[in-house]
């Protein structure tokens, strides 16, 4: 076969997706604009969905295109199928809050699969330019959605800012990819690799440029000290925007800085771990004392991202192979719980229509809609990594790789951050449960929020982590393998 028909063959994600938005938005342009939202929506899920299939026929082992730019194997496939199953839910708990809203417009599912298809091309990426191409890619579309009510002062705030600090992470890591260039000579990662893994002494240079390239990697997953943009465009940005930042790109900026640091920076473990152990121990610090004042619930699911990223870098902190496969059980159940989360979020209205985002609007949940009660209570009790729900897994298994790896202050330091943490989402609970009624939360039927809601929390619960946890370890098992 053709060396370019097979790359492209290899890259079956990318060519549906691709495909896709071109078809998505020539739908949307002549089919009728925002009437055809609905059904923009079912054919950007399809496409979705048909992008998740073309990964069973992925070769196994690791399979390079594209003269070295692009690496298909069982990692970029698990990270594949996580952003593919964050952007579909994204997009369908959108539905109803865009058609409230009276801006259903057509571009919506037409971002979001651009979106994806940038992931994808980042969790693929064997090289620092592919690794520029696909965040740049996903970032310029994150951007308009962000300030995608433009009507809207808080949204148009929020796309400004996230796109002005944006810009600065870009350019960092740019800078850092030409002093890597520079010195090494090469911006693939396994040319990269052998030259670092050689017998010759390693350039300063090399390492400057790895430090700017996990600058803007980190302003990516919004760890600290580079998270300032998160909160306020969290709560300026639509709510099922909020949503969609913090899973799919989430998953698909970490699952990125694991293959750059393992697959091209391997030899330099002892140096970016350090920076790593940093981000973390700052990131669940400042995640879990800051979210404590917050009074807006979107804000502080936003600190709770924040910290939530702390948590797993603990595992590539430990730069082993079961530090990554902890990792990325952990970004596995973090999107579930967080989806849900902001799907209870989306489905909290006033009487007159408006939403309800402060927390003191959540009193006496639990006696108006006892089924949305619940379900907050089970994402947040998940969250906060309350046994027997599955989100105490995931921190479980980061601690012991950090411990196996002989970080136990960093284990430690985790452990407290964690039980500082509960107390907010516990507050949350508290308020929905003993407080008095306040506002009058109205009583909205929406079958498709409903039902995302439901399986999220099924998969959140004591039942999901019988049933799911086997099959989710398993394969970030063999994920992981690769960076043995």
């Amino acid at each position: 076969m053709n060396p370019t028909l097979a790359s492209i063959a290899l890259a079956g994600p990318e060519t549906v997706l691709t495909a896709g938005s071109l078809t998505a938005l020539m739908l949307g342009t002549f089919g009728g604009g925002d009437k055809a939202l609905r059904w923009l929506t079912f054919v950007a899920v399809t496409i979705v969905a048909i992008a998740g299939l073309t990964l069973i026929d992925d070769p196994v082992g690791r399979t390079l295109a594209f003269d070295g730019l692009y690496v298909t194997d069982a990692y970029s496939s698990f990270l594949k199928v996580l952003i593919l199953a964050a952007s579909a839910a994204s997009m369908l708990l959108a539905l109803p809050y865009l058609a409230g809203a009276k801006t259903g417009r057509f571009e919506y599912p037409v971002l979001l699969l651009l979106a994806t298809l940038g992931m994808c091309i980042m969790v693929s990426a064997n090289d620092l330019l592919t690794l520029y191409v696909g965040l740049e890619l996903q970032s310029l579309a994150a951007y308009v959605l962000a300030a995608f009510h433009r009507g809207e002062a808080r949204s148009s705030e929020a796309g400004l800012k996230y796109f002005v600090l944006g810009a600065l992470a870009s350019g960092i890591l740019l800078y850092g990819v030409t002093l890597v260039y520079g010195f090494a000579g090469s911006t693939e990662f396994d040319s990269i690799h052998r030259l670092l893994a050689g017998p010759g002494p390693r350039s300063l240079g090399i390492l400057f440029g790895l430090v700017f390239i996990l600058a803007g990697l980190a302003f990516k997953i919004s760890a600290v000290p580079f998270h300032m943009w998160t909160p306020d465009v969290y709560e300026g940005a639509p709510t099922p925007v909020a949503a969609f930042f913090s899973a799919a790109p989430k998953a698909a900026a970490l699952g990125l800085t694991v293959r750059v640091l393992v697959g091209a920076f391997g030899p330099m473990q002892f140096d970016w771990q350090q920076i790593v152990l940093f981000l973390s121990v700052a990131s669940m610090g400042l995640g879990a004392v800051a979210a404590i004042g917050q009074t807006n619930i979107k804000r502080l699911l936003a600190y709770s991202s924040i910290a939530n990223i702390g948590f797993a870098l603990v595992g590539l902190a430990a730069g082993t192979p079961q530090g990554i496969e902890a990792l990325l059980f952990y970004l596995a159940v973090y999107l579930a719980m967080t989806l849900g989360s902001f799907l209870v979020v989306l489905q909290l209205r006033r009487e007159d229509g408006s939403a309800v985002e402060l927390m003191s609007d959540l009193a006496g949940l639990s006696r108006v809609r006892p089924g949305l009660a619940a379900a907050l209570a089970v994402f947040m009790f998940s969250i906060a990594g309350i046994p027997p729900l599955l989100g105490f897994w995931p921190k479980f298994a980061v601690f012991q790789a950090a411990i196996a790896a002989g970080l136990v202050p960093l284990a430690i330091i985790g452990f407290v951050t964690s039980v500082i943490a509960a107390f907010y989402y516990l507050r949350v609970v508290k308020i929905m449960y003993f407080d008095d009624p306040g506002v009058a939360v109205a009583s909205t039927r929406d079958p498709i929020n409903g039902g995302l809601i439901l399986v999220a929390a099924t998969f959140c619960s004591p039942l999901g982590m019988l049933t799911i946890t086997p099959i989710v370890a398993a394969a970030g098992r063999a994920a992981a393998a690769l960076f043995g």
